[in-house]
């Protein structure tokens, strides 16, 4: 089987977007958008409480109509990775919400959904155990595996993967997958997206960057 590595997309992030949030992120992998609000820590309502750790909410808004299966899908996925990347036992008695609005979706919507929490999560300098790199791949009809790849080439995709990985021991988080594939092109796509991840965790680390540099300017 051959193999097409294809350079992941430069992601573009506008951090606090929205203004009334506690903080926001605004980010494009290609030609798909999404756009991330947290808010946070918050009064929980009663028959939310916990008294261990916060409660973690996550709303996702399709870009069209009301949620679908597929949408609760989405929404349960990043709710999942995301919470697991939080220190929530440091905030018992509160509430954690992120609402994930669908923009733009040309292919990856996942993968650039999950980074786009993960952003606006880091800008509200929320505790975490570490930060999560996501990313989406596909096997098209020639047995190529394409990562992060555009809207033309994933309509050749037979199998779709979105992988997640931590920043700390670079393991595997999370998989979802669809499509007929074999163990081989499984782990294949593993492979080349975890190499792929480092890219992401090097454009967290240079927007993070950003941010203090111009704090510091301000605060001048």
């Amino acid at each position: 089987m051959t193999k097409e590595v294809v350079i992941l997309t430069r992601p573009l992030n506008f951090v606090n977007y929205l203004s009334r949030p506690d903080s926001s992120a605004l980010l494009s992998q290609g030609e798909t958008v999404a756009l991330v609000a947290f808010f946070g820590p918050l009064e929980v309502k009663p028959q939310s409480l916990r008294i261990d750790r916060a409660c973690f909410e996550v709303n996702f808004r399709p870009k069209t109509g009301i949620q679908t299966v597929k949408d609760r899908f989405k929404e349960n996925s990043i709710k999942s990775i995301c919470e697991t990347a939080l220190l929530s036992a440091l905030y018992p008695r509160t509430s954690i919400k992120l609402t994930v609005l669908e923009l733009e979706n040309r292919g990856g919507f996942e993968a650039c959904a999950i980074n786009a929490s993960c952003m606006a999560l880091l800008v509200s300098g929320i505790s975490m155990k570490y930060t999560v790199a996501a990313v989406h791949c596909i096997v098209d009809k020639k047995g190529e595996i394409v990562v992060d790849p555009n809207h033309r080439q994933a309509k050749d995709a037979i199998a779709l993967f979105t992988f997640a990985f931590d920043s700390v021991d670079k393991n595997l988080v999370a998989c979802n997958t669809e499509g007929k594939f074999n163990m081989a092109q499984y782990n294949d796509c593993q492979i080349l997206a975890k190499s792929a991840s480092e890219k992401v965790f090097q454009f967290y680390k240079e927007e993070i960057r950003k941010i203090h540099e111009n704090d510091e300017i301000v605060g001048f």
